[in-house]
């Protein structure tokens, strides 16, 4: 099977579509569940999908309703007839402080908290359950819970609908590329939905977490192999960050050694290769360009200066070394697996003339400064709401990795291939920065030091040519 064969398999049916968008409303208003959820994004996946398949957009608000209604009428009976069984559930039971911030708002609004709880993120699961736990009247609970879904529905759905609408009517947008971005979404969805819930599961409160205790715990070598995992750490063995690594490294050993044993380009990079060059919308060869220079050696020290001097006034060495670390050993592993693959760009420019392909140092580099700047920022936030970070981190780093194959100087393998190194070596510093208990990074001007990042990075395309 081809790659644009199995691309258009992945793309849900329309009747699949509807019912996803019904389970993921559902999920993401139903209590306990839906806190560790990134709705909107699925939401507006989903609706993107759906708009590009051009179902009825009345089907789909119709499928988002339904879950909404669906989802907070489950929680508002859990709380209704679990009342005190629901504050020893997982996750409640890990981050009671979102029940409390649920219980402020809803004593601070009333029955309208209901209404209102169903467009503010960090109570919206939660609102339904602690009215159901207050024993508000069910027939007052059901006006709030319609009237708001049929505001919800619209407001979260149309975003993603008409994206998927219009982004294929793009002036010299080739439709044999619309099977490989649905693909790349559907991809990168799946994948971040599975991370985030695998680092929930390996908590101390979940499954993963407790299946490998139970299992290292029966035996005498087992044992002494859990006290050295946990061995240096406050509350847990950072098992999101090991799964992290080793899933990385294993992904990136196996296509490595598939493009070791092909020579050269594989059949997706040649037939993509293909594809990238019929594109013509305008304005995306200079985006692309911008974003090439932004993720090189100037653009790189361009957005990290800002921060580094923060750390050093602050004397913040160990976060200054793990980033530092990060950066160079990400730069170190490019230039030493260019050189032990050897495999040749698809088009080289003249400054790139002498350089390889695999792996993209401007994907791996990326994935390195953003991801370890999503993992840094995401623990001085609340558990809820540290997906977002991540999140950010993809809608960056995404865009940067593929403007390299619309400037034609990498082939899809390479990026793919930089993306797990730069995973690799994420979870290390991790790791690192894990090995001991470390202060919080607060307080620290988050704003400032981002404006002046992007400030300089606006500098470094300005005035100065490619590195």
């Amino acid at each position: 099977m081809n790659p644009v064969d199995l691309l258009q398999q992945l793309t849900p049916s329309p009747a699949l579509l509807l019912l996803l968008i019904v389970i993921i409303a559902l999920v993401e208003s139903l209590a306990l569940v839906g806190l560790l959820v990134p709705g909107v994004v699925l939401i507006t996946a989903t609706a993107s999908m759906a708009g590009h398949q051009q179902i009825a957009v009345a089907a789909v608000m119709g499928a988002a309703f339904l879950g909404a209604i669906v989802g907070d009428g489950l929680s508002f009976w859990l709380g209704y007839t679990q009342r005190e069984r629901v504050t020893g559930m997982w996750p409640l039971s890990r981050y009671p402080e979102w029940l409390s911030q649920g219980a402020r708002f809803f004593h601070r609004h009333g029955s309208l908290s209901v209404f209102l709880g169903r467009f503010v993120g960090p109570v919206r699961p939660v609102v339904p359950l602690i009215a159901g736990m207050m024993h508000m009247p069910p027939r007052r609970f059901t006006w709030a819970n319609l009237l708001s879904a049929a505001l919800w529905a619209p407001a979260y759905v149309l975003p993603g609908y008409l994206l998927g609408r219009t982004w294929q009517r793009l002036p010299g947008f080739p439709e044999a590329l619309e099977p490989w971005l649905v693909g790349l979404g559907v991809l990168v969805v799946l994948l971040a939905v599975t991370f985030s819930w695998l680092r929930h599961q390996t908590h101390h409160d979940g499954l993963v977490y407790r299946g490998l205790a139970r299992l290292l715990r029966r035996h005498p070598k087992g044992r002494w192999a859990w006290r050295a995992l946990s061995r240096h750490h406050d509350r847990e063995p950072p098992l999101g960050t090991w799964l992290l690594l080793l899933t990385s490294l294993t992904a990136l050993s196996a296509l490595t050694l598939v493009v070791l044993h092909q020579g050269g380009p594989l059949l997706m990079d040649r037939r993509l290769d293909i594809l990238m060059d019929t594109l013509t919308i305008p304005g995306l060869l200079t985006l692309s360009q911008v974003l090439a220079e932004l993720g090189d050696l100037y653009g790189i020290i361009a957005m990290v200066l800002p921060w580094g001097l923060w750390w050093l006034a602050r004397r913040r060495f160990d976060a200054l070394g793990h980033f530092a670390a990060g950066l160079l050993g990400i730069a170190a592993l490019n230039t030493l697996g260019k050189a032990v693959i050897g495999r040749a760009r698809p088009h080289a420019s003249v400054h790139l003339a002498d350089s390889l392909s695999y792996p993209s140092a401007h994907t791996s580099t990326a994935v390195v400064l953003f991801g370890l700047a999503a993992a840094f920022v995401a623990r001085e936030l609340p558990p809820q709401r540290r997906f977002w970070a991540y999140w950010g981190a993809i809608a960056v780093i995404v865009p940067m990795a593929l403007s390299r194959l619309v400037l034609g100087v990498h082939w899809l393998s390479d990026l793919v291939g930089g993306a797990l190194l730069g995973l690799v070596v994420c979870a290390l510093v991790q790791l690192a920065w894990q090995h001991r208990s470390r202060e919080t990074l607060r307080p620290c001007p988050w704003w400032a030091l981002g404006t002046a990042s992007l400030a300089l990075a606006a500098a470094r395309v300005v005035w100065l040519g490619p590195a």
